[in-house]
C-alpha cells in the first residue's frame, strides 16, 4: 500500500526507532507511548486489519506474538508481565490499518489501561 504509513517503515521511506527486524516481522518504538515500554509489532506485508488475515496467515501471526515474546524476555520483562493488545477497525480503536500488535510493559498496568 503506498499511502501505508507502516509500509513506508518497512521500506525505510520513514525512520522508525526499530527493535526487532526478522524476515516477516518488524518492531519499532510507539511514537505515542501508554506505558514505560511501548512498542508496535507488524507483519512487513500489508495487512490492513485482523478482519484481512486468511486462514494462511496463521504463521505469521503467530510470528508477531513470537517476536513480542522474544523481545520481552531480551528486555526483562517477561516474567514480570506486559500487555499485548490488538485493535480492529474504528471502534476497535484501531488508528493505523496496517496489522499491528501493541506490546507495553514497564510497570504494573491496570485492566484496560492504554489499549486505544
Amino acid at each position: 500500500m503506498e499511502d501505508c504509513i507502516f509500509c513506508k517503515i518497512v521500506a525505510g521511506e520513514i525512520p522508525a526507532d526499530i527493535i526487532y527486524d526478522d524476515a516477516q516481522v518488524l518492531g519499532f518504538k510507539d511514537l505515542h507511548p501508554q506505558a514505560p515500554t511501548h512498542v508496535l509489532f507488524i507483519p512487513k506485508r500489508h495487512i490492513a486489519t485482523v478482519n484481512d488475515l486468511r486462514p494462511e496467515d496463521a504463521a505469521l501471526a503467530g510470528q508477531l506474538l513470537i517476536a513480542a515474546r522474544s523481545y520481552a524476555a531480551e528486555q526483562g520483562f517477561a516474567e514480570r508481565g506486559f500487555r499485548l493488545v490488538m485493535n480492529c477497525n474504528a471502534d476497535g480503536g484501531q488508528p493505523v490499518y496496517h496489522r499491528h500488535l501493541h506490546l507495553q510493559a514497564g510497570a504494573a498496568l491496570p485492566p484496560g489501561f492504554g489499549t486505544r
